[in-house]
């Protein structure tokens, strides 16, 4: 029998942005940046962006040890595509020693599922090249590549997926 915690062993919570366990996590995921692209991801981030109703932020627990977090934020129409009615996924981690088990996987689904309650209508996302699980993730999942927008909308590396939140 193993001893490796399973999907189902997560425990999602409701934090916010600005909790101590979501700021750590937020940190390790930046120096995961800094290791795949030389610098950490320079895109403007507040904790009351990540304010119900407008966002939410969720970390997730492993035997009460926080391992994985991430959060979505609304967003409007503007001239780079975005539409009335996008929420924004951001800071998706999960820490080194918790990876290959589903916890993404789960912690995306709750996050669609919480932006869709909201009244989300699409989830849209900015990642990289350099991180090919998350883009292998998010296309698993049905995400299709959308306009560039953000920060990093003239980058090379930059990827911008996005899913309708229907149904």
């Amino acid at each position: 029998m193993s001893n490796t915690p399973k999907t189902s062993d997560l425990e999602l919570r409701t934090t916010g942005y600005g909790h101590p366990d979501a700021a750590k996590l937020a940190a390790e995921v930046q120096q995961e940046y800094v290791r795949r692209y030389g610098d950490i991801d320079q895109t403007s981030m507040h904790e009351d962006h990540f304010d119900p109703p407008g966002g939410l932020f969720v970390v997730g627990y492993l035997d009460g040890e926080p391992v994985a977090c991430g959060g979505w934020r609304a967003k409007e129409a503007d001239a780079d595509g975005l539409r009335a009615g996008d929420a924004e996924l951001k800071r998706m981690y999960v820490v080194e020693r918790a990876r290959g088990r589903g916890l993404a996987r789960a912690l995306l689904r709750h996050l669609e599922s919480t932006a869709r309650g909201a009244g989300r209508t699409r989830l849209v996302l900015e990642t990289g090249t350099e991180q090919p699980e998350a883009i292998a993730l998010y296309a698993s999942e049905g995400y299709l590549p959308i306009t560039k927008f953000g920060f990093y909308k003239h980058s090379e590396q930059s990827v911008c997926m996005g899913k309708p939140l229907d149904g």
